[in-house]
């Protein structure tokens, strides 16, 4: 199967400020471009982390005094109150930055997000250099995926090149992302596989193989039981 990659839903043209950037030249970056998040480079490009509105805001947190004089957030750990009195992007950066690959997939990137509980990821080469950056709402753009095109890869890449099965015996149709199999199959336990691979399909919302029916049921044990 064709898993898209995220060098085709990336955002090319980064904005990024050098580790040597002022606190407020970060903040004027951010507003101008209207982004929440910037890489950090070094002069060969290459990423070193990344800051954001939240890095910046804990300075101001930091700088708010409670009504009893005390600092308004105490317990700020060492490093925080660290970032919290930076004046340049690489004291306020978080480091290292979560990065990926320009020739990830969708899934792969997804996954990373979810790990590191990320909601972007700066792309870069083999060298560490930027790239690119792709956001969750970049990945999300698989599910823009015309329904003729998705019911297509099952077809070809699913059911015939993978499965080996008559393309002829079973129905394939998909409205706004939801597939739904019918026809007949040789055995029963091959409907778990097509779910399965089904799923997997970029731009697949659901899988519905009810309607499918089979030749034999190989899924049953001896005596009768499943």
């Amino acid at each position: 199967m064709r898993h898209r990659r995220i060098d085709r839903l990336m955002t090319r043209e980064v904005v990024s400020v050098r580790g040597d950037s002022p606190f407020k030249e970060v903040a004027r970056t951010l507003s101008r471009h209207r982004v929440t998040a910037v890489p950090v480079v070094d002069g060969d490009d290459r990423v070193v982390g990344v800051v954001s509105e939240g890095d910046l805001l804990r300075k101001t947190a930091d700088q708010a005094a409670a009504p009893n004089g005390m600092p308004a957030v105490p317990d700020l750990e060492a490093w925080e109150r660290a970032k919290a009195e930076g004046t340049r992007a690489e004291e306020l950066m978080s480091a290292p930055a979560v990065c990926a690959r320009p020739d990830w997939t969708v899934a792969e990137a997804a996954r990373l997000m979810e790990v590191q509980s990320v909601k972007r990821l700066v792309v870069v080469d083999d060298e560490d250099r930027l790239v690119g950056i792709v956001s969750r709402r970049d990945l999300l753009g698989i599910y823009l995926r015309e329904d003729d095109d998705i019911r297509q890869e099952i077809v070809d890449d699913v059911l015939d090149a993978t499965l080996r099965l008559e393309p002829t015996a079973l129905a394939v149709e998909v409205h706004d992302g939801r597939v739904e199999i019918s026809g007949r199959l040789p055995f029963r336990g091959m409907i778990p596989a097509i779910e399965r691979m089904c799923a997997a399909v970029d731009g697949v919302v659901s899988v519905s193989c009810t309607r499918l029916a089979y030749d034999v049921d190989d899924t049953e044990r001896e005596g009768g039981r499943p």
